[in-house]
This record gives structure tokens, C-alpha cells and sequence, in this order.
């Protein structure tokens, strides 16, 4: 493969590829751009790198990192994230400051790491290059490099013949770096972590949403804010489950580091995830401060030594780790379950809690030996630790499910917890004895946090010892959170230092994958790699998993939802507003943004306003409390209501009639697509610099500051009058049903079964291939083994037409004209006619009759068997007929409501401090009828009724029926028409799984997943709030 380097004439960083490839003899050609052309940006093709560690490690390949590669990519880390900007910066202190530690580093050798040159003396000395006179006792080293060959050639191929005179333009300033951000006093600096993904595997969907992708949403969302944040991650490298990797693939287990390290980078570029840092735990700041905290805590008397007894192989000659023992669960008898967690029931456990425990290197059963490890006094730290935790969980507004899991650990009482382990792969223990001891994963992986952030910023004190001034906020999956909210906290206050303790924690419960888990081990489900591999853009996968968000229970990923959510929002929705918006001022006003009249129109473009402008404000509130999936939605709604206002005032009808007039409209719909755009740029900004690229605006002039967000009040005024536009361009493409089942046949079942099917299909067809075969079956086996990106549905006429026509004609296109609800052309004519998707894509719920053998497509399924969406509750429309104060509950009213059958229902519900009694007599609702009856302090109640709660809590509404719909009319979504469960399984949590999904729209509907809640009638409604939650 020939390798090619573009680069500007003078970028000293193209010295360090010019330099590796001279010392691994690899041949590369080098492309400088021309003098007066723009500068080329530096790109290794055609692996398509631009970072010049990674194009001078990828180039100098195992000859530049030798068996010490650890060391060395740590230098490299160090070079990118201290020296570099400090040289850039002039730094005149922070230069002599790390020149002293490469002092220090060198001693008397001639090299960083080893006794020849490796990347670590490649990337150092470009750096140090242009500030050699300030580089004082590095003169001997630096010469000696000087003097090599392979460094001449590259500086001189870099920088041309006269090196000395390129120096003056060896640090452009317009490709500076930038500068470590270290907190600023008055301002609101915030401290982000996404919990470090184990970096044994490929990180699946569920794992992008728990944690990076949920992150980089709030951090973009700060950013554009104005606050001071930084956004830490990195792979979590140590432990057991390295180890158990490496033997698995027969590798080392720093080779299985390295592996997936990238891969899990390359995932996360391609999702465009906008770390400030992603770092690696194995560094030697992790050993000094992960060292240095644990001898604090021992020197403050919070660590005790015990001995214990442990599994021992005999086989294996070794005390086994947690990890390497496996056994049946003592709590729900899973026959797989870990020594140190069950994936089946979540419990922690012991190794020697398991029944019949088995070696996992050697298959043998292990024997009990006693051994000494050192504990964590977690119970002498439990009052401190409940006293923070009371504390910040009410002042940092904690999730629900968070403060149930931590206030269990605290309840059932804390134990001693054991934080070392019988591991090679670790960082050390620094006690006598304990040489062949490492610490714990979960004692040692928060730590990262605090040593990947000195790989960004070397005064990281400032972040992770400042509470005063910084905030931490840090993202997970509910599996991670008692190590957050006790583990790591009680470690911080053991030491008696002044730590930045987290304050707000956003937690997601699981995704799954068409209603099974997802598995790392067994490969089921869709994948970070596989989503780049199916052709569908990374702004529909982004937009899909956060509106799909499992904030509050668990959520289904199903390749037809994922369908529906690009087709009929993205697509019909936004995609729709933002083209027809542009199109018209493009084609009609020459690409000039009209100025909105000073009469014409006003009244209309001020009522868009007020509809707007609040909505903007929730939205923002939304943001603030991590609330992201109800962010999205609400931004969506925005878009509806542009929509909205498009179709009810026809610029194309005002045109002819009035331009003045129309120019009032198209200047207030162009201040609203810059709007959205801004917007939608935490949870999609590849769309955003689209958009903006067709508006002809920067990001910054869009960034979501309280004077642009005024705005929002004022649309027209977002952009001035006479702003050229350039050319629109379609955003988002149709992925046809065809695509849909393509992708859901290749990614079912586990990894194993796909191979093993694969290679099934393969020796079939090569046995097979002289019989004739009807031509339709050929097609598939064709298309099948297309490569994905073949696989598109060409996107331009499809998404052409469907973005410049109206999303009446988009929602027709994916359901008959009989399966749409009322909605679409009574109240809902601004989802119809004005771009909000008038269902989710999904086809109705075919009726099919019921086969007596249950066989079959039509055969009938069991309850428990179908999917927790909303078909299987069982809405009514009911009247309160009378309603009164419960007898033992101040906040509760007992109600008599009439729902059509033989006697009214007996209802408990929590409203008496939002709405009067009065107000609760004779008013129309929408119960919840096939919950298990509860007896709520002594009333047993029989249903539910559903209300609405705004966004800060404050307001409460009920959801009501039509007012023509009559007591015990069924309340469907259309597309979820079968018929309900008899009574729901408390077990399974139904209810809990769909509420999450329900929610009031801009229009005030009642809706599931953005599809009103409907009678014969017509829709259910709230009568103020927007974007609130139903339950």
C-alpha cells in the first residue's frame, strides 16, 4: 500500500512522520501544498489520519515501539497534552518545567525508553525543536538526535534546506492547539466524565448511550453555553478481565489494550464524540496517584489488613482472581455467574460465594488457601459517606434509580471492602509484601478519571481538588453506580483531602436489542463497528439512541423503530422544515434572507414567538437537568411547530399576493432554522454544520448564549435582512423497509450463530450452484453480499421529494388512508400539513385471525411474549363522577369513577395538592384499567388516572378524552391497536417501560413516542403543558 502525506510547507508536526519513516525504511510520498494555495491539512492517505503522534505510530509500526510500548505511548501522551501546547503557547515556565522532567526521565541515557531512538524520542524532539536555546540541559540529547540521519532528512523534508529560516513559521498560530482549559474563578466550570468502557471488547449500542454518547450531548450542550467544561474519558485497561482477553486471543494483555484502545477510539470518532480527552488508565500518572491515595488512606488508619481465605488453583499454581473463578449464583442459581458479579441478577458477589466454582484457566476446581489483602474501612467512613450523600443527592437532583441503589448499599450496612488483588496486571501495591498484588479494578478505574485529566492538563489539581469552583458530573449505566456514589466517594473522604466530589449523575437503566440483552460475551446485538458497516449516517444513529434514551426503565433498539424515528421525524420533520424553508428563499428571493415588515405579518411571526419562545426556555431546562431525551423532543416539537406555521401560511399563496408580507414569513421561518439548528447540535452535529453551511453563518454566532436564546422570542431578528444563503442540500435520506429487514437478518442471533450461518449459506450455495434458482432468489443472494455501503437506497429522489413536500404526503406514503387516526385531520392538521410526522413509521398492528394450532404468522402470542409498548395497556375514558379526600392521606383523593361497566371503579391518585376539589368533580380522564388493584393506606384502588407533569414539577394536569367520546371508549396509538394485556404483571413492569415513552407535545397532545393517544373521537389532551411527562 502506498502511503502519501499531505502537509503545509513548514508544519514542523509533518517532521515526525518524514522522521519514522526514515528510521523504519518505510517509503512514503510527501504532497506540500503550493505556496499561495491554503494550507494543506496533515493527512496520511489513505488511511485518512491527521494526527501526527498517530501518523508517526502508524508509519513506524513495531520498529519504533518496541516490547516497551507502554512507556512509550505514554511520551506520546505527555508530548500531545503537556509539551506540545506549552511550546505553542510560549510558555516559558511550563517549557522549563517539563523540560526538567525529561531531565529527570533521561538521566545519563541517550534515549527516552530503551537504547535506541522510539517514537518517544521523535515526537519530543519536534516538539522541543523550534525552543532549543530554552531547553537547558537537554542540549547533549537533542544534538545527539540532531546528528541521526533519519532526524535530518525529516526536518529538512518538513521544513525544506534551511531549516533555521522555517523556524519563524514552525509554530503558525491559526494551527495552534488548544490550550488545556483549566477552571476559571467566577465562572461555571463543570468536570465531565462518562464511565471508562472495560477495553476487553467492542462496545456495543448499550454501552455508547449509557455513557459517551449521553456525555458528549451535555458537554456539547455546555460548551455551547458558554461554560468552562471539560469532557474526561478514556479505556479502563486493568484487571482481570484483561488478562482473561489476552489468554482467549493469545496475546499480552498490553497487545490487547493496544487492540482495542483503537478500536474503541475509531468508534467514537466515526460517532462523533468530542472528548476533550480520551486517555487510557495503564499511565504513569495513574501509578502516582493511584499510589499516592493509597497511602494517604493508609497513613489516616481507613485500611485494614485481613487474612482471608481464597480459591486457589492447584493446576494453575495461583490464588485466582474474581474473574478467573465461575460458578452458580447462591441468590438466582444462574450457572454462569462471575466471582465477582451475576450478569443474571446483578449481585455482587465473592468467589467463594459461588456453588461448585470452576478454574477459568484451567477448567479444575479450586481449593480454599488463606492469603492477606487489604480492605477499604468502609464501614469507620460510613457516616461521612451518608452525610455527603444526603447532602448531594438532594442538592444535585440524583435520579431515582440512583439514590434506590445507593441507599441500599447504605441501608443493608457497608462491609470492609477488599481493594487489592492476585493479579500481574495492575497497578502495584506500594507495601512490602504485596509484590505480586495489584489494586483492585473498582478501587483502581475511578482513579482514571483523575489521571486522565493529568495526561490533559498537568496542573490537575485545579479540576479534581477545587470543589469550590469546579462541578462534577459524571454519566453511567446503573451497573456502575454504587461504585460512584459510595465506592469512590468513601475513598476521596478517607484521605481527609479536599476533593471535587461528583454532584450531579445522570444514570441510564438498559437497552436492548428486539427484546433480548445485549452481549458483549455472546455477540448479540448491534455494535459500535457494525453501525458504521450499515450505510445508515452516524446523525440517525445519534438522533435514534437518544430519543430512545433508557433514562428511567429499560428501552427496546428495533431496527423498524430506528426506521421510523429517521423517516417520519428526522426526515418528514425536520429535514422537511429546513428544506422547504431554504428551498423557497433560494428559488424565490435569489438566496437573500427577506426583511420582515414592520406591519405585514407581524401579528403571525409574534404568535410564532410565543409559541417558540417558551418551548426554548423548557428546553433548556431540560438540558440543565440532564433530562437529554426530553431535549430532543422538545427540539423536534419546535420543528412541528415550524411546520406548522409553513403550511398554515403558504409563502407560496403570500408570494403572489403580498412579497412584502411573504418576506415577513420567510425571514421569521429562517431565523427558526438557524434556531433548530443550534439546537439540535448536541445531539446531532454533523446536521448542524450542514445546516449552517447552507445558512452561510459560523457556529459561533449560533452558540446558545442567553442574548441568542432571547431570540428565540424574536425569530426574525436571528438573522439580518439581505444574509445570503447558499445552496440547500437534502439532510436526511428514506431507509426503506427492504433495508430494514436486510439489517435485521444480519445481525440476528449471536456472533457465533451468524458465522455459523454464513458459513452454512456458503457451503450451500456451493453445492447447490449448478441447480437452477428463480431469479428473485438470485437478486437476494446477490444484494446479500453486497457491501453495506452497496446497500444504500439511493437517498436523493426519495429524500428530495419527501423534504420539499408536505409530511401529509410523508406520513401517507408509509400507511393507508384508513389506518390514520382522527388526529390528522381534526387538531392535527399541524402534524399533518405542516411536517410533524403524523405516526412513528410503524405499519398498524395487522389483525390477523388466530390459527386454532397456534402456528404460523397468525398465530397468537402469549402475553409476556410481546414487546412492553403501549398496546398492552388498557386505556378507557372515564368520568370522575365524585371525588374526595382520603380518610388517611392528606395528598390523596378517593374517587368514583364511571368507565362503562356494571359499577363505577374506586380510584386513589396523589393530585390533591395541584388540582381543587372542586375541580375534580364530574371531570373526564383516561385511566390506566388493567393495573393490579393496590391498596393505597387502606382504599384499595382499581385503576389509574393519567395526568401530566411539566418539566419542573410544578404543574400537574390531567390527560382528558374528547368530550363526545362516551365512558369506556378504548384510548389506542395508532400502529399499537391489539388488544391489551387482562392485567398487567407487576413483575415484568410494563407500565414503567412505556411511561417513559409518554409525553405532551407542542400541540398539547397527549402522545406515545410522538403519536397521540386517540379515541374514535379524536385526540387526548392536556390544557397547558408542553413536553411534560404522563403518567
Amino acid at each position: 500500500m502506498s502511503l502519501t502525506l499531505d502537509f503545509a510547507p513548514g508544519d514542523l508536526q509533518a517532521s515526525k512522520a518524514c522522521i519514522a519513516a526514515a528510521l523504519a525504511e518505510v517509503a512514503i510520498k510527501l504532497h506540500a501544498s503550493k505556496p499561495g494555495s491554503p494550507p494543506a491539512q496533515l493527512l496520511l492517505s489513505p488511511v485518512d489520519l491527521t494526527q501526527p503522534n498517530a501518523i508517526a505510530q502508524y508509519i513506524g509500526g513495531s520498529v519504533l515501539l518496541p516490547d516497551y510500548a507502554l512507556e512509550v505511548l505514554n511520551w506520546l501522551d505527555w508530548e500531545e497534552t503537556v509539551l506540545r501546547p506549552q511550546v505553542y503557547a510560549q510558555d516559558s515556565a511550563g517549557i522549563k518545567q517539563a523540560v526538567q522532567h525529561l531531565q529527570s526521565a533521561l538521566g545519563s541515557s541517550s534515549h527516552l525508553v530503551g537504547t535506541a531512538p522510539t517514537l518517544a524520542d521523535i515526537v519530543i524532539y519536534a516538539a522541543l525543536y523550534p525552543v532549543q536555546d530554552q531547553a537547558e540541559g537537554l542540549q547533549k540529547y537533542l544534538q545527539h538526535l540532531g546528528q541521526l540521519p533519519a532526524f535530518q532528512k525529516g526536518i529538512e523534508q518538513a521544513l525544506g534546506k534551511d531549516s533555521k529560516q522555517a523556524l519563524q513559521h514552525a509554530l503558525p498560530q491559526g494551527a495552534l492547539p488548544q490550550k488545556p482549559r483549566v477552571p476559571i474563578p467566577g465562572k461555571r466550570n463543570i468536570l465531565i466524565t462518562s464511565a471508562l468502557p472495560y477495553v476487553n471488547n467492542v462496545p456495543h449500542l448499550g454501552n455508547i448511550i449509557g455513557c459517551v454518547l449521553s456525555a458528549d450531548v451535555y458537554a456539547r450542550y455546555c460548551r455551547s453555553r458558554g461554560y468552562n467544561c471539560i469532557y474526561i474519558c478514556g479505556t479502563d485497561e486493568y484487571g482481570t478481565a484483561t488478562e482473561t482477553k489476552a489468554l482467549e486471543e493469545g496475546l499480552t494483555p498490553q497487545q490487547i489494550c493496544d487492540k482495542y484502545n483503537k478500536i474503541h477510539a475509531d468508534i467514537y470518532e466515526w460517532f462523533d464524540i468530542a472528548f476533550d480527552k480520551f486517555g487510557r488508565t495503564p499511565t504513569w500518572q495513574q501509578t502516582e496517584i493511584g499510589q499516592g491515595i493509597f497511602n494517604t488512606l493508609d497513613k489516616a488508619g481507613q485500611l485494614v489488613e485481613q487474612t482471608i481465605e481464597q480459591l486457589y488453583s492447584e493446576a494453575a499454581g495461583k490464588f485466582l482472581a474474581d474473574r478467573f473463578v465461575t460458578g452458580t449464583c447462591p441468590k438466582c442459581k444462574f450457572e454462569d455467574a462471575r466471582g465477582d458479579q451475576c450478569d443474571s441478577c446483578g449481585n455482587l458477589l465473592n468467589p467463594t460465594d459461588l456453588i461448585n466454582p470452576k478454574c477459568k484457566l484451567t477448567g479444575t476446581t479450586p481449593v480454599l488457601r488463606t492469603t492477606k489483602h487489604i480492605f477499604l474501612d468502609l464501614p469507620k467512613l460510613s457516616p461521612q459517606l451518608q452525610a455527603y450523600i444526603t447532602d448531594t443527592s438532594n442538592k444535585g437532583g440524583w435520579s431515582n434509580n440512583c439514590v434506590q441503589v445507593t441507599n441500599s448499599w447504605m441501608r443493608d450496612g457497608l462491609k470492609v471492602r477488599c481493594i487489592t488483588r492476585d493479579l500481574k496486571w495492575g497497578t502495584a501495591v506500594p507495601r512490602a509484601g504485596y509484590e505480586d498484588k495489584v489494586f483492585y479494578v473498582w478501587f483502581d478505574a475511578p482513579i482514571g478519571y483523575i489521571s486522565i485529566t493529568a495526561n490533559y492538563v498537568s496542573d490537575w489539581r485545579a479540576w479534581w481538588q477545587n470543589p469550590d469552583d469546579v462541578e462534577l458530573v459524571q454519566f453511567m449505566g446503573k451497573d456502575n453506580v454504587p461504585f460512584h456514589t459510595v465506592i469512590f466517594p468513601a475513598t476521596l473522604l478517607g484521605t481527609g483531602e479536599k476533593w471535587t466530589l461528583m454532584k450531579n449523575i445522570s444514570v441510564t437503566e438498559y437497552l436492548n436489542y428486539e427484546g433480548t440483552m445485549f452481549s458483549k460475551s455472546r455477540g448479540v446485538g448491534v455494535f459500535g463497528d457494525h453501525a458504521k458497516e450499515t450505510g445508515i449516517p452516524v446523525e440517525t444513529w445519534r438522533y435514534y439512541l437518544l430519543a430512545n434514551r433508557p433514562e428511567q426503565s429499560d428501552t427496546d433498539f428495533k431496527w423498524s423503530d430506528l426506521a421510523a424515528k429517521n423517516n417520519n421525524e428526522l426526515l418528514a420533520n425536520l429535514g422537511n422544515f429546513i428544506n422547504r424553508g431554504l428551498s423557497f428563499v433560494y428559488t424565490k428571493f435569489e438566496g437573500v434572507v427577506p426583511s420582515a415588515h414592520a406591519e405585514k405579518g407581524r401579528e403571525a411571526v409574534q404568535e410564532l414567538g410565543q409559541q417558540v419562545g417558551p418551548l426554548v426556555d423548557t428546553y433548556v431546562a431540560a438540558l440543565e437537568a440532564r433530562k437529554l431525551k426530553d431535549g430532543i423532543r422538545i427540539a423536534m416539537a419546535i420543528s412541528s411547530v415550524g411546520n406548522k406555521f409553513f403550511q398554515d401560511h403558504k409563502p407560496w399563496e403570500a408570494l403572489k399576493a403580498d412579497k412584502e408580507l411573504c418576506g415577513s414569513y420567510l425571514a421569521a421561518c429562517m431565523g427558526l432554522v438557524a434556531l433548530l439548528s443550534a439546537l439540535v447540535e448536541p445531539y446531532m452535529p454533523s446536521i448542524t454544520t450542514k445546516v449552517q453551511q447552507q445558512l452561510n453563518v459560523s457556529a459561533e454566532s449560533l452558540h446558545l448564549t442567553d442574548d441568542f436564546l432571547k431570540k428565540s422570542y424574536d425569530l426574525s431578528s436571528i438573522l439580518p435582512p439581505g444574509h445570503q444563503i447558499n445552496k440547500p442540500e437534502v439532510l436526511f435520506r428514506n431507509i426503506t423497509d427492504e433495508e430494514v429487514e436486510q439489517l435485521r437478518n444480519r445481525y440476528r442471533g449471536t456472533q457465533s450463530e451468524r458465522a455459523s450461518a454464513s458459513n452454512a449459506a456458503a457451503a450451500s450455495s456451493s453445492t447447490t450452484s449448478a441447480q437452477a434458482v428463480p431469479s428473485k432468489q438470485v437478486k437476494a443472494g446477490k444484494q446479500s453480499k453486497q457491501h453495506p455501503k452497496q446497500q444504500k437506497a439511493a437517498p436523493d429522489a426519495n429524500a428530495s421529494a419527501a423534504s420539499t413536500s408536505s409530511s401529509a404526503s410523508q406520513a401517507a406514503s408509509h400507511q393507508s388512508p384508513a389506518s390514520q387516526p382522527a388526529v390528522a385531520s381534526s387538531s392535527a392538521s399541524s402534524s399533518a400539513a405542516g411536517g410533524a410526522p403524523a405516526a412513528n413509521g410503524q405499519s398498524p398492528v395487522k389483525k390477523e385471525g388466530k390459527k386454532k394450532d397456534g402456528g404460523g404468522s397468525g398465530g397468537s402470542k402469549k402475553a409476556d411474549d410481546r414487546p412492553a409498548d403501549i398496546s398492552r395497556v388498557d386505556l378507557r375514558v372515564g368520568v370522575i363522577k365524585k371525588a374526595w379526600r382520603h380518610p388517611e392521606a392528606d395528598s390523596l383523593y378517593v374517587e368514583e369513577v364511571e368507565i362503562g361497566e356494571e359499577a363505577p371503579r374506586q380510584v386513589v391518585s396523589g393530585l390533591v395538592k395541584y388540582i381543587p376539589e372542586a375541580e375534580m368533580q364530574m371531570r373526564r380522564c383516561v385511566l390506566v384499567c388493567n393495573l393490579k388493584p393496590a391498596n393505597m393506606r387502606g382504599v384499595k384502588s382499581h385503576a389509574m388516572v393519567l395526568a401530566a407533569t411539566s418539566l419542573d414539577g410544578l404543574q400537574v394536569e390531567l390527560v382528558e378524552p374528547p368530550v363526545d367520546s362516551a365512558p369506556g371508549d378504548r384510548v389506542t396509538v395508532q400502529g399499537y391497536e391489539e388488544e391489551p394485556d387482562e392485567q398487567l404483571n407487576p413483575k415484568k413492569k410494563i407500565f414503567e417501560q412505556v411511561t417513559p415513552d409518554l409525553k405532551t407535545s407542542a400541540m398539547k397532545l397527549a402522545c406515545y413516542q410522538g403519536i397521540p393517544l386517540s379515541t374514535s373521537k379524536g385526540p387526548c389532551t392536556v390544557q397547558s403543558i408542553m413536553g411534560g411527562s404522563i403518567k
